[in-house]
């Protein structure tokens, strides 16, 4: 399977993730820590579709975050060909990954930090859409994508070697939630990013990044994206 994605660490674990929904059943590989839908939560929120640019206003800045952060602009960054070897169920989903990163859902709004010396980041990914729709993707996703404990993503001529491990998501945050740490080695240098998404209702809301940071601004992102609803 070849796709188009981004040539860095975060840029190939989101562009991964953009692989399309199809139907096929992941039901067994779904995280032990997801919940499933239907809570109050849903219901209440069942008609609060948001836009991008409500969305936009949503998104963490920083002074939500503190001193020390810097927001990464986005750049034109080149695509090459990734190929995917040794991962059957990423094979499995087909398709093209988009190129950017993103989730295919068509309201989104996205930011990213460096934070320090700029060696640790951390980006956020907002998205809003039916909850079942929401669910059924992610979950579906996140289950292909730990579903393979190592895997190798040889990007144009550079072999990356890709480490998946689910991690234990905090359960009282929204109604469904997803954790993974990936670790890219490529270079005899290593990678280290995790990633947590948390649905509320029909909002989606993903936190990439360094570890630390990810565990440190997940509740407050979650916070500010759910405050108006």
């Amino acid at each position: 399977m070849r796709v188009r994605v981004a040539t860095t660490a975060l840029g190939i674990t989101a562009a991964l993730l953009t692989l399309p929904a199809c139907s096929t059943d992941t039901t067994a590989n779904q995280p032990p820590s997801t919940t499933r839908a239907g809570t109050p939560s849903d219901r209440a929120q069942e008609k609060a579709v948001l836009s991008s640019a409500a969305l936009e206003s949503r998104l963490l800045n920083s002074s939500d975050l503190g001193s020390g952060y810097l927001p990464k602009p986005e750049r034109p960054v080149p695509h090459d060909d990734v190929t995917v070897l040794g991962c059957p169920a990423l094979n499995e989903l087909g398709g093209d990954a988009a190129a950017g990163g993103t989730l295919q859902f068509p309201r989104t709004a996205k930011t990213s930090f460096t934070y320090g010396d700029s060696s640790s980041e951390i980006t956020e990914e907002l998205y809003s859409d039916s909850a079942k729709k929401l669910s059924d993707g992610v979950t579906r996703i996140y289950g292909a994508l730990t579903g393979c404990p190592t895997y190798r993503v040889v990007s144009g001529d550079t072999p990356i070697d890709v480490a998946s491990q689910k991690m234990p998501a905090p359960r009282a945050l929204g109604d469904e939630q997803w954790s993974q740490l990936l670790t890219f080695t490529t270079g005899g240098q290593s990678t280290v990013v995790k990633q947590t998404a948390i649905r509320d209702g029909r909002l989606l809301v993903i936190v990439s990044g360094s570890p630390a940071l990810v565990d440190r601004h997940l509740p407050r992102a979650l916070a500010k994206a759910t405050a108006a609803n």
